[in-house]
């Protein structure tokens, strides 16, 4: 049968979102080409990282290899240049993050496949594969019909899909394949992973994030953000204009050129929406939004809208939830 292959991302022995995200959409077009949908795992320990996946693939192809525990683009083509050649699969679909951004094209390249990259949506139509990309920072939609081959190469942009589980868990049967890495690729290596320094934080790890835009007027008006984002156990973020002016560090900029996030609960605060912006926080599971400006874009991606002054709501919103706290 047909295969249709996700390349499962970890990192330090953890399997990340963009593979879940990519699973979903991928048993959609499984069903729509009558194709199995087979994750792929290579690395260290992978029959226990290939446990929580069991539920959304029909199969599992674990590669084990000690060469493999860390990421390198090298040896990574070599094990999916052999899978590939040997399954053939309809799609191969890699997450379009610091891995795949390196990994796709040498592997499209090697196996002379048509390669997609940063793809916010797939469709097979018959034998017609179309994918939608976004140009111009966002501002447009294209849609693009790849050349006409057997097997075809995709990066899918992070936060694209919304993860779901399928209805009636998948069970997925787990197969070990042989590494054919008989030793390390002498180009690359794997040196270690550089962490958040001291006092830095991973905003895209945060379950609440409070970000703050233009709209603060001056960093002299930041304490009071902060002390909001202390009170519900929330992190800092911003748009991009906080960054330019020096106000917060570019890692926590949220948009298309900061960060892509997903937090359980967003406050937009002073923020006005710009489509660079809203990219990177579309898909938080709720977001409340603050502005003066009844016609900020950012109403129209938001759950809860309050139209006022910051500086009148933020205050009065603080001391209600200590209000609350106290109460409790």
């Amino acid at each position: 049968m047909t295969e249709l292959f996700v390349l499962a991302e970890h990192r330090q022995g953890q399997i990340r979102d963009i593979t879940y995200e990519m699973l979903t959409k991928a048993r959609e077009i499984a069903q729509q080409t009558n194709t199995q949908l087979t994750a792929i795992i290579l690395g260290k320990n992978t029959k226990e990282k290939a446990k929580p996946l069991t539920e959304y693939a029909q199969k599992i192809i674990t590669v084990e290899d000690q060469k493999l525990e860390n990421f390198t683009s090298d040896a990574y083509q070599k094990v999916l240049t052999a899978l590939i050649k040997e399954h053939k699969p309809l799609l191969t679909l890699i997450g379009h993050t610091s891995y795949g951004v390196e990994l796709a094209p040498p592997l499209a390249t090697q196996l002379n496949l048509p390669l997609a990259t940063d793809c916010i949506d797939l469709t097979f139509e018959g034998d017609t594969f179309t994918v939608t990309r976004q140009i111009y920072g966002g501002k447009v939609n294209t849609k693009a019909t790849a050349r006409k081959a057997e097997s075809y190469l995709a990066t899918v942009r992070q936060a694209a899909f919304q993860p779901q589980k399928p209805t009636q868990p998948q069970n997925a049967h787990i197969t070990e394949q042989p590494s054919p890495l008989t030793e390390e690729p002498a180009t690359k290596h794997f040196i270690e992973y550089v962490l958040p320094p001291p006092g830095g934080v991973d905003i895209t790890a945060a379950e609440k994030l409070v970000g703050i835009g233009r709209g603060i007027k001056d960093q002299t008006n930041m304490p009071q953000i902060e002390e909001l984002a202390k009170t519900i156990g929330a992190v800092l973020a911003c748009s991009r204009p906080i960054v330019d002016k020096g106000w917060l560090p570019n890692d926590r900029q949220v948009g298309s050129s900061g960060k892509t996030v997903k937090p359980k609960l967003y406050i937009a605060v002073g923020i006005s929406g710009a489509f660079q912006h809203v990219l990177g926080m579309k898909n938080s599971d709720l977001i409340i939004a603050i502005n003066k400006d009844p016609n900020a874009p950012i109403f129209s991606f938001s759950d809860y809208g309050i139209v006022d002054d910051l500086f009148k709501i933020v205050p009065s919103l603080k001391n209600k939830i200590n209000e609350l706290k106290t109460q409790k």
